[in-house]
């Protein structure tokens, strides 16, 4: 597919509005922002930017999930934008039947500005996402001097009495990084491993080590709350309501309710599986210690 220059420049739209089928947020998981910076390293000298294709989940119209993210074979120049469409199709193909939950929710770009093929290229997505919006990714990597990383969403809206594809407002989306236990578990090992200074590679914790951790992280935030408290009491800070009423909610409970919660319910479950790991392991001992005598 390519498209000629535009008529004219796109308008770009700071403020939110009502537009049907907006999405009051995108949920964005670490895999796919993970896809696009593979795509945007393997780039060649000549691209600017890197474009490529957002799979995933709608939850009604009102939220977004990007769960994957695959690259689009496209060039771009001062003169017009090419996108291979039957690429594109016979990726998604490959996708779908992998995780046939997941459609085209969209699409990803390179940098924090929009030119004047931006719109073409969302019209172009509006076409497969339809009859819901395509939602635009755009990933600032922060190489470029003076810019920091980011990642922000779009929807667009048609401009004019008669609308044209190069003619449209792109209209913000509150977006927000999700991640399952899983991710996160991968996501704080590359963290431990980007602040070693000994070394690049990080080792798996173990279940007693990470609820060691987590013990270690809930003590730390217990002395803030108490030394925050205990400051606002004191007179030598001036107290905040919202924060007050989150440690109300959050801490408001009765002690045979927190003792019923799932922190209870959680370390019961990690020793269970802690004891019957060690009874597996036994059984095996003694089995293989059996047959060793019995030959």
């Amino acid at each position: 597919m390519a498209i000629g220059p535009p008529s004219s420049a796109i308008n770009i739209q700071e403020t939110s509005s009502n537009v049907p089928g907006t999405p009051a947020q995108v949920l964005v998981h670490p895999v796919a922002l993970f896809s696009i910076l593979d795509h945007y390293l393997r780039r060649t000298d000549e691209q600017d930017r890197v474009i490529g294709t957002l799979l995933g989940t709608r939850t009604g119209s009102d939220t977004v999930e990007v769960h994957t993210a695959f690259a689009a074979l496209h060039s771009e120049t001062s003169e017009q934008v090419a996108v291979d469409a039957d690429y594109l199709k016979g990726m998604f193909d490959l996708c779908h039947k992998v995780n046939p939950q997941e459609v085209i929710v969209g699409w990803y770009s390179t940098g924090s500005s929009l030119n004047t093929y931006s719109a073409l290229i969302q019209n172009f997505y509006s076409q497969e996402t339809a009859p819901y919006p395509a939602v635009h990714l755009a990933l600032n990597t922060g190489t470029e001097q003076g810019e920091e990383p980011s990642v922000k969403a779009y929807v667009s809206s048609p401009v004019g009495v008669v609308p044209k594809p190069e003619n449209c407002v792109f209209i913000p989306v509150p977006v927000e990084l999700r991640f399952h236990d899983a991710e996160r578990s991968g996501l704080d090992l590359l963290i431990q491993a980007a602040n070693s200074q000994s070394s690049t590679t990080s080792q798996p914790v173990t279940d007693l080590e990470l609820l060691e951790s987590t013990l270690k992280n809930v003590s730390d935030m217990l002395d803030r709350v108490l030394t925050y408290v205990r400051a606002v009491i004191a007179g030598e800070r001036e107290g905040d309501a919202t924060v007050g009423r989150y440690l109300i909610d959050t801490l408001g409970a009765d002690t045979e309710d927190l003792e019923k919660g799932g922190f209870n319910s959680s370390l019961q479950d990690l020793l269970m599986i802690t004891y019957l790991a060690s009874l597996v392991r036994s059984q095996a001992e003694v089995s293989a210690r059996l047959a060793l005598a019995s030959a």
